[in-house]
């Protein structure tokens, strides 16, 4: 069993890996293409991954499933649209560790919803990462600059995203329910395209790719692990795990797009991924608890 939920957490640190990367890769594209359009290349391409991986779950689905799927998919597509059109004005550092507010966002957000408290250790990740966000992103100014605030809504997006599944996922087929969401991020994408912006005269073939490849690998490739990992390590890992996001994202941002990040930040930057370990790893053992982290990992960055 131990050998499993190791294997189940390099699995889940190689995800992380890819997802981390992906901040500097956005960012480098939106030079050529809009955003919104981004994120719809992306996705239409990881949803014919799927529906051809998965048809045969797809055919089975029922109308609960594709409901709660649509909805789910709502949050997510909320989430890439935010954190794609905020990358345009701010950095891909700064953006990766905002993002990663979710997983303190996430239990706070499930109590609200559920009726619950959140606990000591909720509330304390909270300060903690509300605190590292002023000084990561308060540095010119007294209130948050426009692209860190639109991360921050994605942030929350995904956190709803996150607890949307947790919700759902237990009682349905979470293969067919990941292809659903996929599809309506890709179908919601199109629509916010049309709808918000020019439509590009052309789309080179490097930015096709480049959407297809994260489509295969930073969105079908990574549900499909989390999805086949998830029975074999616990929400302690996961959410350990998960926490390494934003770290490797500054890691890549600074190593390929030469972000730099002064002490101030460096400290807001810590004080985050503080707040996330603190709300996710110290917490009771009552089952209500400890079901929550679990369904963290169906969440992407």
């Amino acid at each position: 069993m131990r050998d499993r939920q190791l294997r189940a957490d390099l699995w889940l640190a190689l995800v992380t890996l890819i997802w981390g990367g992906t901040f500097v890769v956005v960012k480098n594209e939106l030079a050529n293409i809009g955003p919104l359009a981004f994120v719809t290349l992306r996705f239409t391409f990881a949803f014919i991954f799927m529906a051809m991986l998965m048809r045969r779950s797809l055919a089975r689905i029922g109308r609960q499933q594709l409901g709660a799927g649509l909805l789910i998919g709502i949050f997510l597509f909320g989430g890439y649209a935010l954190q794609t059109v905020g990358l345009r004005y701010t950095t891909a550092s700064k953006a990766a560790f905002i993002t990663g507010l979710c997983v303190v966002l996430a239990p706070v957000f499930a109590r609200l919803l559920l009726g619950h408290s959140p606990t000591i250790p909720a509330v304390a990740g909270v300060v903690l990462a509300t605190v590292g966000l002023a000084l990561l992103s308060l540095v010119d100014s007294p209130t948050l600059a426009f692209g860190d605030l639109l991360v921050l809504g994605c942030a929350a997006s995904f956190a709803l995203h996150v607890v949307a599944i947790g919700r759902f996922a237990p009682k349905m087929d979470t293969v067919a329910l990941t292809t659903v969401q996929i599809g309506m991020v890709a179908v919601a994408g199109g629509v916010a395209t049309l709808a918000l912006e020019p439509l590009p005269s052309s789309v080179s073939l490097g930015t096709v790719g480049v959407a297809a490849l994260m489509g295969l690998f930073a969105t079908a490739f990574a549900f499909s692990i989390q999805n086949r990992v998830q029975a074999f390590t616990t929400p302690t890992h996961t959410a350990l795990v998960l926490s390494l996001e934003p770290v490797f994202g500054a890691l890549f941002a600074y190593l390929l797009a030469g972000d730099r990040l002064g002490i101030r930040e460096i400290i807001g930057c810590l004080l985050i991924l503080s707040g996330m370990l603190v709300s996710e790893l110290i917490r009771g053992g009552s089952p209500e608890e400890s079901m929550l982290p679990a369904a963290a990992i169906f969440e992407e960055e």
